[in-house]
């Protein structure tokens, strides 16, 4: 039975590594389908229980979704976000200081992305962050308030046409989600910080628009650590 068992493992790590190697050569796209269940176990001379358990693997990656139907299979999508937003919500759960270190992480990457954005700037992309501000001046509901913070972020992020950058933004901002929520209802003046919020944004969009880079990161970074403190003073996120 564990020679069995150790044979099966083997087998399905095999899917992976073809599929792997597929897309890393560029034989398989972001979109495309990948070959059928019983192609890929002839093809690789294994059992079709081994192909489904790599592909179950993938699928919790997020690297593919089934869809049923004509035309429908197994396809390569680009989901990076949700399979990262997952681990570091375990790294949350399993690290003391995860929140620590992934607000270390996130001002790297803003800082990164605020220069990026401040140095291409647009109107277009402007004319969306004055949007989302003016959404916030209206908004003083704790959930919707921080969607509206994290689309402001996610935004700068993309901006920056790095989409990995982008990506791990949004996933950390994803796993960080439900603290914040929690810090924010235990806060004895929310709407005081909310405004505060709202400045920063402000100075931040101001930044940018002006294609100020170092006002842009020195802006960003400065937020990021005030919010950070006040939101762990109050819960000990």
């Amino acid at each position: 039975m564990h020679d069995a068992a150790d044979g099966e493992v083997r087998a399905y790590e095999l899917v992976l590594r073809y599929i792997e190697a597929g897309i890393l050569d560029g034989r398989y796209r972001n979109g495309e389908l990948l070959p059928p269940e019983r192609d890929l176990a002839a093809l690789l001379n294994v059992g079709r229980p081994a192909v489904r358990e790599a592909m179950r693997v993938l699928s919790t990656q997020g690297l593919i979704a089934a869809s049923a139907g004509r035309g429908g299979g197994t396809r390569l999508v680009s989901a990076q976000d949700d399979a990262l937003a997952r681990i570091f919500r375990l790294h949350l759960a399993v690290a003391g200081q995860g929140i620590t270190d992934l607000t270390e992480t996130r001002i790297a990457l803003e800082r990164a992305s605020v220069w990026a954005a401040a140095k291409n700037v647009d109107s277009e992309m402007v004319a969306e962050l004055d949007k989302i501000l003016r959404a916030m001046h209206h908004d003083d509901q704790i959930e919707s308030f921080n969607s509206l913070d994290t689309d402001f972020h996610v935004l700068i992020a993309r901006a920056g046409s790095n989409s990995l950058v982008a990506d791990l933004t949004v996933a950390i901002r994803e796993a960080v989600k439900d603290p914040i929520r929690e810090a924010s209802i235990q806060m004895e003046d929310w709407q005081s910080f909310r405004l505060s919020l709202i400045d920063e944004h402000q100075a931040i969009r101001d930044a940018v628009a002006a294609g100020d880079c170092a006002e842009a990161v020195a802006q960003t970074e400065r937020h990021i650590r005030r919010a950070y403190h006040s939101l762990i003073g109050v819960s000990g996120v």
